[in-house]
């Protein structure tokens, strides 16, 4: 009961905190993170010790897989070259260079116990590169970049920092091995994702109910993450594997209740995740300041260079990968160098999250024959970059945008996308209408096709640039007048008596359904 109690008292705080960054105006994620350090000084309030596996395996799981859902493979697919290079590349880069730099200050600890403290802190965060991205309004390229390298760096990081602990408290290792060590955890990912996937896919295609829908839905990361484990998979590659092949494939796969459903669902489900694990992060520096063992001059010099060695080398990468690539003329042509702004903003958004502490909780507690070898340190130090990166880079993030003037994503050319779209939707809707119309009754066939004009029109008019009200906003305003009145006929028909709670229900949500498409529009 304890333990209850202290989860919902968790969940309590996460919510007031990101209700509190709304009034402030200010990145939840922050505020989150600055609450738990303060609650993790005040005794007797909460004292929770993070297991790494309540993270890796209880956490990030969902987390990963409703971004992977909401992520377009189209988009990932375009951007593979970008979202890979700072996935895998930038991840390898940062940890064998923050290794050589412990190494160079502490040289009595091997090159492969620094080169996993490297991998712990190398990663930025998925939950924070979401949080943070989506919420300050970044054109859709660098949200689609950032998303997708959060997605996999963790895999790469977690695989480097299994190789490097096995390499250092085992025997050594030789090229074969670490080939094969990456191959399973990759490769097996892969094939564990793809056939969750087609497990799921096929659930998903059978079940109408949406109840049963959404709880295959919250099995499903946990079910991929408890058949890789075991093998020595990568979890991560095969929780975002599967989400990106159900999310692709879900207008096919789930009925039009089960994805409104789910989509509410998955909304709380992150919003409470999210919070969680910032009050989380927060929560441990108690833990982790009592826990070092060295002279404040060695900690502070080392965590010093390590948060100047993770900030400079995703710069000295990023600019080189972005414009390298495009000396080739066929890349050139395909894809065009981007302004200089772009990779700044790239650069600055490596913000570090909940996985990173988690990876170093999983460092080994000793590396034999290295006496000197401090795990505290290395929590300590993974801690430091987190809140370094979130509270500073985070906090500075929306500036810097504002200050590099990143042109924004036109609403205009996407407005402008629909209603194309639409008219071809509303010319194959009266093609259907007008061949199911045989025996139908001609006054629905004439409302049918006045709703598919009107659906057509109100998409052109979000095109005009003048401040008038629209005939569809003017609908809108009138409309939700009207659903006003009759909510409050039915409430008052159940208070008297005169129908029962179940007619008021449904009529409710008849109305509800109503009012969410008439938000959308105005939206």
């Amino acid at each position: 009961m304890h333990g209850l109690l202290d989860v919902v008292l968790l969940l309590a705080v996460a919510v007031l905190g990101a209700a509190l960054a709304r009034r402030l105006g200010m990145l939840s994620p922050i505020v989150l993170v600055v609450v738990g350090l303060v609650l993790s000084f005040v005794p007797g309030i909460l004292n929770v010790h993070l297991e790494p596996e309540v993270v890796l395996i209880g956490i990030l799981p969902p987390l990963l897989y409703v971004s992977a859902l909401e992520t377009s493979v189209p988009a990932f697919r375009t951007n593979i070259r970008p979202i890979l290079l700072l996935a895998v590349g930038l991840v390898i880069f940062t940890a064998i260079v923050v290794g050589v730099v412990v190494h160079l200050l502490l040289p009595a600890l091997p090159l492969s116990i620094c080169v996993a403290l490297g991998a712990v802190v190398a990663p930025p965060d998925a939950v924070a590169a979401t949080a943070v991205a989506r919420r300050i309004g970044l054109p859709r390229r660098l949200v689609t970049i950032l998303e997708g390298e959060s997605l996999i760096n963790d895999a790469t990081s977690l695989v480097l920092l299994r190789v490097a602990v096995a390499a250092a408290t085992g025997p050594a290792l030789n090229a074969l091995q670490v080939g094969r060590e990456v191959l399973v955890a990759a490769g097996g990912g892969v094939v564990i994702g793809l056939l969750g996937f087609l497990l799921f896919g096929f659930l998903h295609k059978r079940v109408r109910d949406p109840l049963l829908d959404n709880a295959l839905s919250l099995i499903a990361p946990f079910a991929v993450v408890a058949a890789a484990e075991p093998i020595g998979a990568s979890s991560v590659v095969a929780v975002v594997v599967t989400g990106l092949g159900l999310g692709h494939k879900l207008p096919v796969l789930m009925s039009a209740a089960s994805r409104l459903q789910m989509s509410a669902f998955w909304r709380l489900v992150r919003f409470l995740l999210e919070g969680l694990v910032f009050v989380l992060v927060g929560l441990q520096l108690r833990e982790v300041v009592t826990g070092l063992d060295r002279p404040v001059a060695i900690v502070a010099g080392v965590t010093a260079a390590v948060l100047g060695t993770v900030f400079l080398t995703r710069y000295v990468w990023v600019f080189p990968a972005t414009y390298l690539a495009r000396l080739v003329p066929r890349v050139r042509r395909r894809d065009p160098s981007p302004p200089a702004n772009f990779p700044a903003v790239i650069g600055w958004a490596g913000m570090r999250g909940v996985v990173t502490l988690a990876a170093a909780l999983a460092l080994p507690l000793t590396v034999p024959g290295v006496p000197t070898y401090s795990r505290n340190l290395f929590v300590w130090i993974a801690f430091a970059v987190i809140v370094f990166t979130l509270v500073v880079q985070g906090a500075t993030l929306p500036a810097v945008a504002r200050r590099l003037r990143l042109p924004s994503d036109d609403p205009a050319q996407d407005a402008l996308a629909e209603a194309g779209i639409q008219q071809q939707a509303g010319r194959a809707a009266r093609e259907r209408l007008e061949a199911a119309a045989d025996g139908a009754p001609e006054a629905v066939v004439k409302r049918l096709r006045r709703l598919v004009e009107d659906r057509t029109n109100s998409a052109w008019e979000r095109l005009g640039g003048d401040e008038r009200e629209t005939p569809s906003q003017a609908y809108g305003r009138i409309r939700q007048e009207m659903i006003d009145a009759e909510r409050e006929v039915f409430r008052r028909a159940r208070d008297d008596g005169r129908i029962a709670e179940e007619v008021l229900v449904r009529a409710y949500r008849d109305l509800d359904l109503e009012e969410s498409m008439l938000r959308r529009s105005e939206e």
